[in-house]
């Protein structure tokens, strides 16, 4: 059994030695524990930090491309080096690496595919009591999308298996988070929560600069993926509501006309009967999405075939850390660790 633990990073030169020297290499259950550090573009000394801190693989991407995108990456790269099970957490050693025994112990167990780390944010001194409730509210609307019980929805300290890994298919550069339950809960993956602890805040949130802002993201991300699975639901919705407004009008037009007084309220029936025609060509829009979301699954399919075929275990040389290229456009690390 291999664990894999990934770290994406956007210069973390100041907390990522802390970071690692957290991470428990030996895990009852696990033969092997390996860290991957993917570089996001960072300007600083990033990645000479993860060397000295005895990392033993890395990834860099010449540009910043966003923390949905290195975590993808960062996932296919544990893929290839044989990854049974992936952890993946944050650079600014927001979670404690001890807890990740508890993290995966679901997985090993077969107890769950999928294991996010709830950070009790209840009872959180670090977060002011509006952050709190939202939060909450957050993870409750996450978890009616997927149908399953999150009390932390946008935890970054997570753990997935490897089957997992080959079916998972983040296209949000923004953030994985939420795009991944959905996923997990549209695809029945058996998802678990388990309490973890969290260390002292060492920097502010990079991923979002106002929390407004952040909500913003965050709901366009639930209904586009959620649109993404469930396109039908969603688009009958609305269309369901555009035709059932557009009756009103129509109704009021047909009393006026039944008492003789109907040329006076025309308007009533053009615009129920606009609202109406909409109604019907957004239900149409949706039976025609849920057609393109079929073909989309066998996609996903044939996707997943590749990736494990793909990621066949690759066993890097003995004495060296390794460097993965994800893509067209990440730089090779020409400076390799040596023991």
């Amino acid at each position: 059994m291999k664990l894999i633990v990934q770290i994406p990073c956007l210069n973390e030169e100041a907390t990522l030695a802390q970071t690692v020297a957290d991470i428990p290499r030996k895990i009852d259950g696990v033969a092997v524990v390996e860290v991957l550090v993917i570089d996001d573009g960072s300007s600083d000394g990033t990645v000479e930090v993860a060397r000295a801190a005895g990392v033993d693989h890395i990834v860099r991407h010449a540009t910043n491309r966003g923390l949905g995108h290195a975590f993808r990456t960062g996932i296919d790269a544990c893929l290839r080096l044989g990854a049974d099970i992936i952890v993946n957490t944050d650079a600014d050693n927001q979670y404690a690496g001890a807890d990740i025994p508890r993290l995966i112990e679901p997985i090993l167990r077969r107890e769950a595919s999928v294991v996010i780390g709830d950070r009790q944010t209840r009872t959180l001194r670090q977060f002011s009591f509006a952050k709190r409730r939202l939060h909450a509210l957050g993870s409750r609307f996450v978890s009616w999308l997927s149908h399953l019980d999150l009390p932390d929805a946008v935890s970054g300290y997570r753990a997935i298996s490897r089957d997992v890994a080959l079916q998972l298919n983040i296209v949000s550069p923004f953030s994985y988070t939420i795009e991944m339950l959905i996923q997990a809960g549209r695809k029945r993956m058996p998802v678990k929560s388990v309490p973890i602890r969290t260390n002292p805040t060492t920097r502010r949130s990079r991923l979002f600069k106002s929390i407004p802002g952040f909500v913003t993201r965050s709901f366009t991300i639930m209904v586009r993926t959620y649109a993404m699975y469930r396109p039908l639901r969603v688009f009958m919705y609305f269309g369901g509501l555009l035709f059932a407004v557009g009756l009103a009008p129509i109704a009021r037009f047909l009393y006026f006309f039944s008492i003789g007084r109907g040329s006076g309220h025309v308007q009533s029936l053009v615009l129920g009967g606009s609202l109406v025609v909409i109604g019907f060509l957004t239900l149409l829009i949706g039976l025609l999405a849920d057609l393109i979301s079929f073909n989309r699954q066998l996609l996903e399919i044939a996707l997943e075939k590749l990736r494990r075929l793909e990621s066949e275990p690759h066993v890097p040389p003995a004495g060296s850390a390794a460097q993965l290229s994800s893509s067209a456009g990440d730089e090779p690390d020409q400076q390799p660790r040596s023991d």
